[in-house]
């Protein structure tokens, strides 16, 4: 069928599914935790409440209050642009699913926590003594299942562009 364009719904599905669990688990947290609070859940994992002013391993966090607006603009330039991307791309599945994943990212933390708490909510507190070294106490810095998500669509990039590169040879 000519002109026949592969419908992007079912990836803004799952984006919007994420987004939901995100900010449920987050919702959770907030109604549940005061800021520093931890659970013990294993020896190497805890339930925490941490506030993220910054990025990234909190990149920026102390730069005054610019960065909260700096990230949802930029967390909007890149909403635009993933869907752009989708409505293009919508019949490569890996592609898509990277780009759902890293849209539900930006818009669960940057956008929504930014826009409403002017923060992000991280809770999930990983840590190992392997990582004393590079982290205090060994703790990885705390994330969120918005993180998560960012961090597969990144990964299914990768892997996408790596098939991509095999397939052409």
């Amino acid at each position: 069928m000519a002109g026949h364009r592969t419908p992007m719904w079912p990836w803004l599905a799952l984006a919007a599914g994420i987004v939901l669990v995100d900010q449920l688990t987050k919702w959770l947290i907030l109604g549940h935790y005061r800021l520093g609070d931890s659970t013990y859940v294993t020896s190497f994992f805890n339930i925490v409440r941490v506030h993220n002013h910054g990025a990234a391993f909190s990149f920026l966090a102390s730069a005054g209050g610019w960065q909260r607006w700096f990230f949802i603009g930029l967390s909007a330039v890149v909403a635009v642009f993933v869907l752009w991307m989708l409505r293009s791309h919508a019949s490569q599945k890996l592609f898509s699913f990277a780009l759902a994943c890293i849209l539900a990212g930006a818009v669960g933390n940057n956008l929504i926590d930014r826009v409403v708490h002017g923060y992000v909510v991280d809770f999930l507190d990983f840590h190992w003594p392997f990582l004393a070294g590079i982290f205090p106490g060994g703790h990885f810095p705390a994330f969120n299942v918005a993180d998560m998500a960012i961090t597969a669509g990144a990964t299914a990039l990768i892997l996408d562009e790596i098939l991509r590169v095999r397939r052409s040879k």
